[in-house]
């Protein structure tokens, strides 16, 4: 029976939603049954094996969907696999070198036992909502700094532990 998966993310002008959806595809493509939705939005995690939680960057905090997410859904996701990413960085850091999770992503990490987070780069263009995201963008500090390449390799290790367990049952 294939692996059911809970993509969830948090995300202000879209950039993490795009990313979450990278993965989904990604677990898809290795078998893995994904299903894509806002933090928000999800109600339950029952019918889920495993879930990957995003969430956007913004003035050094992790999105508050994705934190009100974690402590909302926190008894059920201790008896799932869970992983985490945030996006963010305007610049080729996330690219460079592993960058330390905010503490909302911290904290959530530690209380979900959660099996890794990662940083990806961020996206911030023309029309981003938020006066900070507007000076950002107007200063030319804005562009787009993801790897979807980076991201389909990290899910594929996702599914590829997902399958190795799933092997060991």
């Amino acid at each position: 029976m294939p692996r059911q998966a809970l993509v969830a993310y948090g995300t202000k002008n879209g950039s993490t939603r795009q990313i979450a959806e990278a993965i989904g595809t990604t677990l898809r493509s290795n078998g893995i049954e994904a299903e894509v939705y806002p933090a928000s939005d999800v109600e339950d995690v029952d019918p889920y094996d495993m879930v990957v939680l995003g969430g956007a960057l913004y003035e050094g905090r992790w999105h508050r969907d994705a934190v009100r997410f974690a402590r909302r859904h926190r008894a059920a996701l201790l008896n799932r696999a869970v992983w985490l990413f945030s996006s963010g960085p305007l610049d080729s850091t996330a690219a460079e070198r592993d960058i330390p999770p905010v503490r909302g992503a911290r904290r959530a990490q530690a209380s979900l036992d959660a099996r890794q987070h990662v940083t990806f780069g961020g996206r911030l263009e023309a029309g981003a909502s938020g006066r900070m995201a507007r000076m950002i963008v107007e200063s030319g500090r804005g562009g787009d700094f993801r790897d979807f390449d980076r991201i389909a390799a990290w899910a594929t290790g996702i599914a590829q532990e997902s399958a190795a367990e799933a092997q060991l049952r």
